[in-house]
């Protein structure tokens, strides 16, 4: 549930919009022993389209500036006051990569948002956090007034490597209430849940 305060509660966790206040704790968290993927990339490779400029140095710059600029890129999940776990989550339009994309191209024209990331601390995995995150997501982008909220998932049997899984686990979202609109590739498909707006008092 959204509070006033744009914090979003799960029992023992808060998920929680990453503006520039809360900048460091992105910052903290991405220096942590396994999360080299999040610090290389700092969650910007969707965001652009060309083949330049992907230093782990120029993505933190980009997305320093996405989030000075009063963009909100994502969600982070704090637990006691530490943050725990990253969601990447906005408007479709916003990660251009996804555009030319051969498995998370567009599936119809509707206006939707787009879950391209989790990272999830590595003391904190199988504790509820991706769970945590992904309600978080779909609690902040219906605020938005977002209408739809995609995924691209893996669906594999076998047990993937945790560093692997940034898009998040199919059976996440099937027990989240997504249902699949298309897939491409045998083990990557779309998924996407309708957010009813929230019945105003």
């Amino acid at each position: 549930m959204m509070s006033r305060a744009g914090k979003i509660s799960h029992k023992r966790l808060d998920v929680r919009p990453l503006t520039k206040e809360r900048w460091v704790d992105f910052v903290e968290l991405a220096g942590r022993p396994g999360a080299s993927i999040l610090r290389s990339c700092w969650c910007t490779y969707y965001r652009k389209s060309g083949s330049g400029g992907y230093t782990p140095e120029a993505n933190r710059k980009m997305m320093q500036s996405l989030v000075a600029s009063g963009t909100v890129p994502g969600l982070i999940a704090y637990r006691d006051g530490r943050p725990v776990g990253w969601i990447s989550v906005g408007p479709r339009e916003d990660y251009l990569r996804l555009a030319n994309s051969p498995i998370m191209k567009p599936v119809d024209d509707r206006p939707v948002w787009s879950i391209v990331c989790f990272f999830i601390d590595v003391r904190e995995r199988g504790k509820g956090v991706s769970k945590a995150l992904l309600r978080g997501a779909m609690d902040y982008a219906r605020s938005q007034g977002a209408r739809f909220l995609e995924a691209y998932p893996v669906d594999k049997r076998e047990r993937s490597h945790p560093l692997s899984m940034w898009f998040g686990a199919k059976s996440l979202y099937d027990k989240a209430g997504f249902k699949e609109v298309a897939r491409r590739k045998k083990t990557r498909p779309v998924v996407r849940r309708r957010l009813q707006p929230r019945p105003t008092v």
